[in-house]
């Protein structure tokens, strides 16, 4: 009763940071959104705390209730901290025409015809005689040739997606199903069903291995999955879905060796959807890599080859200019690491540790249990890339609840600090208390001699505590 409660509470202050807090009138709203967004991240910690009582099946049933009830509370509104979506829309629109996505940028006046109005709302015309956009998620941009003003929601609407091919085909699906009309719920929709559907797995994941199958709730009821993965329908749930799925498959306890074929396509569609899955591949690669590897690689070149006929090198779309806008291009995204090193030197330091820890994640992660190596090649890699958007640990939450990892949801609770208050202290700040909650965290567990004993860092034993939700 006490968790079921927290759950409706929790769907209930979902609604109304969605409808009723204006954060693109920032920082009118953005500091209610804050509060609400910490209490949402109390109510869910609790609701977990309070889980461990709830008998099984009792708790089963909670945590697909908790997961539709706060997934559906998430679609309320339209996005409230991102735009994405909208270039979402608009590449499904776009492929349904015929045209590849990569071919034009949305401004172009070959794709006038297939503008909405939701999409690109007319300017409107003063007093005074000029023409302006208005609204809250709508940018004034000009179109390429005639400098006509256009008004979209779609952001950086003057250059080429960034989009890679399994978003692609999920975006044109969608609006294939929908049509251009209707706005930003079809894609929350389909945010919803893939959140779902890792719930789903990570329930019957952990039952196949013999664990405690609460440990899914750290997803389905997890406050950044209803806010990224549905309210702002970030693409990175499909990598996220594709990613669990390749890694239940390898590492599979129904079939001696797993399945790194049907692994290895899964890694390859997941890579495909937004290149970042490529940082679970070095916990999958302990035994029969090249099966996964070519695997993988064929479906990656597979999904590509009919944009890159169509499209040639515009397929790498906007990717260059981002990673520049972005600061990986001269090192100034690392936030931890310019601390010590600034500009190049940053960026060889970020790629020198990213590769130890790689190689680490390589050589010790467990092929029958890959999931801490996962925990700690993801987490690793945003901590030391310090990325902007909070969605980009939707990748490392669903290895979390496998691995029962809890510690390391301080990274996501971090970036999403960072979104709320972009200044780079608390960027800093952020991350480093993540860090310090995980080191602290990670040797209690450990116990005793946990130095001498870092070399099984990546394996604990499955049969250990298997009941408690508060074990490992």
């Amino acid at each position: 009763m006490i968790t079921a409660l927290l759950l409706g509470v929790s769907a209930a202050v979902t609604a109304v940071s969605i409808t009723a807090l204006p954060y693109y009138d920032f920082p009118t709203g953005g500091p209610a959104l804050a509060l609400f967004t910490l209490a949402l991240w109390l109510l869910f910690g609790l609701a977990f705390f309070v889980l461990r009582r709830v008998p099984l099946r009792a708790a089963v049933i909670l945590i697909v209730a908790g997961s539709v009830a706060i997934g559906g509370a998430a679609m309320a509104g339209p996005p409230n901290t991102s735009t994405d979506s909208a270039r979402y829309a608009w590449d499904g629109i776009v492929q349904n025409a015929g045209i590849s996505p990569y071919k034009y940028v949305p401004t172009s006046p070959h794709l006038e015809k297939l503008r909405t109005d939701w999409l690109f709302p007319a300017p409107v015309v003063g007093a005074d005689g000029i023409a302006r956009c208005e609204g809250s998620r709508i940018q004034t941009s000009h179109e390429p040739g005639t400098n006509t003003i256009v008004c979209t929601a779609i952001n950086r609407p003057t250059v080429h997606t960034i989009y890679p091919p399994s978003s692609e085909l999920l975006f044109a699906g969608i609006r294939l199903l929908t049509g251009p009309a209707p706005q930003y719920w079809p894609m929350q929709l389909a945010g919803l069903l893939m959140s779902l559907g890792i719930t789903i797995m990570l329930l019957l994941g952990l039952r196949a291995r013999g664990l405690d199958p609460r440990w899914a709730a750290l997803w389905g009821w997890c406050p950044l999955v209803a806010t990224e993965a549905i309210t702002n329908s970030h693409v990175d749930t499909l990598g996220a879905l594709l990613l669990l799925g390749a890694t239940l498959l390898v590492s599979s306890p129904r079939v001696v060796g797993g399945r790194p074929w049907w692994g290895g396509i899964a890694l390859g569609a997941a890579i495909a959807a937004k290149l970042i899955p490529v940082i679970g591949a070095p916990a999958l690669l302990r035994r029969r890599p090249w099966k996964i590897i070519l695997a993988s690689a064929a479906t990656f070149l597979v999904l590509y080859v009919p944009y890159i006929l169509t499209s040639g090198v515009k397929v790498l779309g906007y990717l260059p200019g981002y990673l520049s806008e972005e600061g990986y291009d001269d090192g100034t995204r690392f936030a931890l690491l310019t601390v010590f090193v600034h500009g190049t030197a940053a960026l060889v330091l970020a790629g020198i540790l990213l590769l130890i820890v790689a190689i680490l994640v390589w050589r010790r992660s467990d092929p029958a249990n890959p999931w801490l190596g996962q925990v700690v090649m993801i987490g690793a890699t945003l901590l030391i890339v310090s990325p902007r958007y909070p969605w980009y640990a939707l990748l490392l939450v669903p290895m979390i609840a496998m691995s029962r990892r809890w510690e390391w949801l301080a990274i996501p609770l971090a970036l999403t600090a960072r979104t709320l208050d972009p200044h780079l202290a608390v960027t800093r700040t952020g991350e480093l208390i993540a860090v310090v909650i995980i080191v602290v965290v990670s040797f209690h567990r450990a116990g005793p001699g946990a130095f001498g004993r870092l070399g099984g860092f990546f394996r604990h034993p499955l049969t250990a505590n298997r009941g408690a939700i508060t074990s490992e």
